[in-house]
């Protein structure tokens, strides 16, 4: 597994269940058949933006820093620019080529803003499908990250 995969693993299972500590992480990760060692999940929760947080319930736990809305969309346009190759829209979708093992990364990233011109995401290896209401937001989207692929 690289590490793009693996990050965004330890992105998903931190948003989805309580870790409080890097060896629950590590735990988790194993029940996902994923290794990794402590440094690389150390590195992975300093590049993530990780953080300690109490949860609506007072408890303490991972959480990912997400920033305002600002920064996350100059983040995936700097990401679009390092990874994305190409993009290419059909109807009320669209396209996006990466770079081998990218793919899910930068769909979480697009998932992570919440476009209202986007209803959800589909990541493999290099591609994305973004999935958009209509035809209008796809345009909407293309048009809006085309030139980061230059």
């Amino acid at each position: 597994m690289n590490k793009s995969e693996r990050q965004a693993a330890v992105a998903r299972i931190i948003n989805q269940q309580p870790i409080a500590t890097q060896d629950e992480l590590l735990e988790a990760l194993k029940a996902a058949n994923i290794t990794a060692t402590q440094a690389t999940i150390s590195r992975d929760v300093r590049e993530l933006k990780i953080f300690k947080a109490q949860d609506a319930n007072g408890n303490v736990r991972y959480t990912l820093f997400r920033g305002d809305e600002a920064s996350q969309i100059e983040r995936l346009g700097a990401s679009i620019r390092e990874v994305g190759l190409g993009i290419t829209r059909v109807q009320f979708m669209n396209v996006i080529k990466t770079l081998p093992s990218n793919g899910n990364l930068l769909a979480a990233q697009i998932d992570e803003i919440h476009f209202k011109q986007v209803v959800g995401t589909l990541a493999g290896h290099d591609t994305i499908v973004v999935i958009s209401p209509d035809e209008v937001a796809a345009k909407w989207f293309q048009q809006r990250y085309e030139n980061s692929f230059e």
